[in-house]
């Protein structure tokens, strides 16, 4: 069994090339396989999916703030 704690390049630790999946990383939003291409989240690590769903409603609940005050 090898340490995948700091290893995101290992295909192992991607569900279908896409989701990072590693249980041993605790780190939220890993680098992504590319890494000119930011991060991405860690499926195993419970505050990532906290910090994801967090991130997604603050961007709805932004879109409605638009559409309710400025565009009438």
């Amino acid at each position: 069994m090898k340490n995948n704690a700091i290893q995101p390049e290992d295909p192992d630790n991607w569900i279908w090339g896409t989701f990072y999946y590693n249980k041993n990383d605790k780190r939220i939003f890993p680098p992504k396989l590319n890494k000119m291409m930011g991060w991405t989240i860690n499926f195993a690590n419970p505050r990532s999916i906290i910090a994801f769903v967090v991130l997604v409603l603050g961007f709805v609940l932004l879109g409605f703030a638009v559409s309710y005050f400025f565009i009438k």
